[in-house]
């Protein structure tokens, strides 16, 4: 499926919206008041579907839709300097600036990286469904995803390692992205957003 990445109609659902209005809020609110540091915003608990408990927690990724790429930008940005302090300020500067400032550009299948042979992304991946629980500043979302192995070639794994390699360049070549598709008809929120 993956149908935002190839293009396809985007499910209308109001959740969907309200949800990445807040997360392009606490996103923007990370790069400019905490260094781009993750959170509990940024960072959902993860539990496999059938499973009593949480795995822990993933950072994850929020990417423009493909119409609205800024991979070549993110990818210039690392390629300028080796400098990794000075491509880590550059890349807060670009977030923090306009980066978040439209939800309707970004995709809602939310990517994490997981070192090569990762017995975690290969547990989340066999699981096929897992809730997203993410809790911070008085909101709730709980996202019910389909998980997606994505390919080298996928322009949302292509994005996901050129925004992680502003923060991490010394990620490996095999590093494996996950992508996590929300089924909105059966996520939730608490309080509702409007």
């Amino acid at each position: 499926m993956l149908q935002e990445t190839f293009g396809m109609a985007r499910d209308p659902h109001p959740l969907r919206m309200a949800f990445l209005r807040w997360q392009c809020r606490v996103r923007q609110m990370s790069m400019r008041e905490n260094a781009g540091q993750p959170d509990d915003s940024i960072m959902p608990e993860v539990t496999p579907e059938g499973a009593e408990d949480a795995m822990g927690q993933i950072i994850t990724v929020m990417n423009k839709s493909p119409a609205y790429s800024v991979t070549a930008e993110l990818t210039h940005m690392a390629a300028k300097t080796n400098d990794p302090a000075q491509r880590r300020d550059q890349a807060l500067g670009f977030l923090a600036a306009g980066y978040y400032q439209k939800a309707d550009e970004f995709s809602d299948i939310l990517t994490a990286t997981f070192p090569p042979g990762s017995e975690g992304a290969r547990a989340l991946h066999e699981a096929g469904h897992v809730t997203l629980s993410f809790d911070a500043f008085r909101q709730r979302f709980d996202l019910r995803c389909k998980v997606w192995r994505l390919a080298e070639h996928n322009p949302l794994y292509l994005a996901t390692m050129a925004h992680n390699r502003l923060f991490n360049p010394a990620l490996p070549p095999a590093t494996e992205v996950l992508g996590f598709e929300p089924d909105w008809a059966n996520s939730s929120s608490e309080p509702p957003l409007t």
